[in-house]
């Protein structure tokens, strides 16, 4: 199969977007990501973590907040804490990216601090900890940690963010030997025919759990999370480990991730996914439940995105836009997203623009489907500004609707807006994403030349010409242009 290296000669940061359709800048978008932190982030030296509603006067125990009457000092849920410890990664990665020391510095900074807090709070990423105050006792929750921690040491490059990514996203696979759960996999070798595949959502009770049946609930939010996990390790992991042969080993094989990535979404795929990419919540045995859920979509796209880019097969990206597209038509109210209001539904969004990001960016769309994504996308981040509250500076996340002075803000729905600001820099258009391309042999690409990711990684030093060639799909920033490989 013949690869060809695509690249796109506008330069990264050129051009600006039509004040008449769009007219968010990008200090408006630094500002909407300090604004959110400023209402909702505990500062106190102790804590940096972020609390469950504007009412809060810190982030300290478990609790739903303000709906429940209850402004004792909730923070926010466990898992959307790591959605937020993203944007921190994204904020400190587009500063990189533009060049902005200053601002690098400033994120940097305020990276360790939140790390510091979550992990001190967290019952320091103990992840077989059931404490159902501050542990872990629901399989996605240690998950999406997984992911935000996988991130980080693909952006940072510490061992010990990578190591609690292992064994957490181990832990989640195998089962505690502390708590005594049998683990979230539902491996097809013990329960057979359809009962088998994919991953169980949680295990009962807590603290002494029983072992899983069939028809114990397999969400879309554990396997596709699952997959994008197995997927990021897969390419964070060093080449050549030996593969473990402990019942419940710490790390696996960078080619065990990849596998395991592919099956689960396999199984994911086939029963949880209709044909016009709308995404169940999940199944209890019988036939797919479904309802629309934005982070469900979400992570569908974004699982589809990186086996695309890891494997070249453009069924992974033909489903992704099936998903994106779905959401555009079935889940918009004049053209601005549906508001899920439920208990923690508000941060969906946030999700929702991680993977998004991946789909316009990173995988080699036509002019045609960038521009229809990334208006998408504007339409979004216009509308929530417009109608933030321009006295806080945040927006509740329900954009079509204003956030008043005396609203109470949920960190939840608090982040859809400057999730979106942080990922979508304002200054790039589509033409600075898709124009002037140019198709050439990858034996007429010159070397030497470092080579990174679009967040600004550095993927290859001085990369060789069989380096350059042997890179996964997807998009790169190289001798200041973005290189499209794509098998």
């Amino acid at each position: 199969m013949k690869k060809i290296l695509t690249i796109l000669c506008a330069m990264v940061c050129a051009g600006s977007l039509s004040a008449q359709t769009f007219t968010i800048t990008d200090s408006m978008q630094w500002k909407a990501y300090d604004d959110f932190n400023t209402a909702l982030l505990d500062k106190t030296a102790s804590r940096y973590i972020y609390k469950a509603d504007t009412q809060q006067s810190k982030a300290d125990h478990r609790g739903n907040g303000y709906r429940d009457n209850d402004v004792s000092g909730c923070a926010a849920a466990i898992w959307c804490q790591a959605i937020y410890y993203d944007m921190v990664i994204n904020a400190y990665n587009r500063a990189k990216t533009e060049g902005n020391e200053e601002l690098m510095k400033k994120y940097k900074a305020l990276h360790d601090r939140i790390y510091s807090g979550e992990k001190s709070h967290y019952v320091n990423f103990n992840f077989d900890n059931s404490n159902t105050n501050n542990g872990w006792f629901v399989y996605d929750d240690i998950m999406w940690w997984t992911c935000a921690l996988a991130r980080a040491y693909q952006t940072f490059g510490k061992s010990e963010y990578l190591n609690y990514s292992e064994r957490s996203f181990c832990r989640v696979w195998y089962g505690s030997a502390t708590v005594g759960d049998d683990g979230s996999y539902a491996d097809p070798a013990r329960f057979e025919g359809a009962s088998g595949g994919g991953m169980f959502w949680e295990w009962q009770p807590i603290d002494h759990a029983n072992p899983h049946q069939p028809g114990d609930f397999r969400s879309a939010c554990i396997n596709f999370p699952t997959v994008i996990a197995a997927c990021l390790l897969h390419q964070l992991v060093p080449e050549g480990r030996t593969a473990p042969t402990a019942a419940r080993p710490t790390r696996q094989t960078k080619e065990w991730y990849l596998e395991k990535a592919k099956e689960i979404y396999a199984w994911a795929d086939k029963t949880l996914v209709n044909s016009s990419g709308r995404v169940a919540d999940g199944i209890h045995g019988g036939g797919a439940e479904f309802s629309d859920h934005l982070y469900n979509q979400a992570t569908y796209i974004g699982a589809s995105c990186l086996l695309y880019k890891l494997t070249g097969e453009k069924t992974y990206l033909s489903k992704a836009q099936k998903a994106a597209d779905y959401v555009i038509s079935n889940m918009c109210t004049n053209s601005i997203l549906k508001f899920e209001n439920g208990y923690e539904q508000g941060v969906y969004t946030a999700i929702y623009a991680q993977y998004m990001k991946m789909l316009i960016y990173d995988c080699g769309l036509s002019k045609t489907l960038t521009n229809k994504y990334l208006k998408h996308i504007q339409r979004q981040m216009q509308k929530g500004w417009d109608n933030r509250d321009q006295e806080r500076g945040i927006q509740a996340g329900n954009f079509a609707k204003k956030t008043e002075s005396t609203d109470v803000v949920e960190s939840y729905g608090g982040s859809g807006l400057p999730a979106l600001m942080l990922m979508f820099p304002a200054h790039i258009t589509v033409d600075d994403i898709t124009d002037d391309v140019e198709e050439v042999p990858a034996a007429q690409a010159s070397v030497s030349s470092d080579i990174y990711t679009l967040d600004g990684k550095l993927v290859r030093k001085a990369a060789t010409q069989s380096q350059v060639a042997s890179l996964n799909n997807g998009l790169y920033l190289y001798q200041q242009k973005k290189l499209l490989v794509r098998k």
